[in-house]
């Protein structure tokens, strides 16, 4: 097997990535889980009630979960742009929740980790760390 085969490659990673941010605003954790590896690590920006490494794909489902419950199903990532690398691909996304009478508006930029077609890994950057923690607050 060649490297070219068992590796993917930018723009294979950018379409996961694309395909993943579809299933996450459509609420299919089911499609959006298979996007993860099983041992997937995810790393949640701030310090925050929801702040802190998900180890595992069913932590890091659980984490999303919890973002659509505790806003009440508004949690929306909009798509402003998908970077693809061969090692990193970035996801640039304007953050939107509403949380008990306040509003989250915020850009957020995810970098991504794929190995064979799957995230292993994801870390979180926000704007405003403080104003997202206060937010989940």
């Amino acid at each position: 097997m060649t490297e070219e085969v068992s590796d993917m490659g930018a723009a294979e990673n950018a379409e996961v990535v694309r395909r993943g941010y579809e299933a996450f605003n459509a609420g299919d954790l089911a499609t959006l889980g298979e996007l993860f590896a099983e041992d997937a690590v995810w790393y949640a920006a701030g310090n925050g009630p929801l702040s802190g490494t998900k180890q595992g794909r069913d932590a890091v489902m659980a984490y999303f979960g919890e973002l659509g419950a505790r806003s009440q199903g508004s949690f929306q990532a909009t798509v402003q742009d998908v970077v693809g690398g061969d090692s990193h691909t970035v996801g640039i996304q304007q953050t939107r929740a509403e949380n008990n009478g306040k509003t989250l508006d915020m850009a957020t930029v995810i970098v991504f980790v794929l190995r064979d077609g799957v995230v292993v890994e994801g870390r979180e950057f926000f704007e405003d760390p403080a104003k997202s923690d206060e937010f989940w607050a």
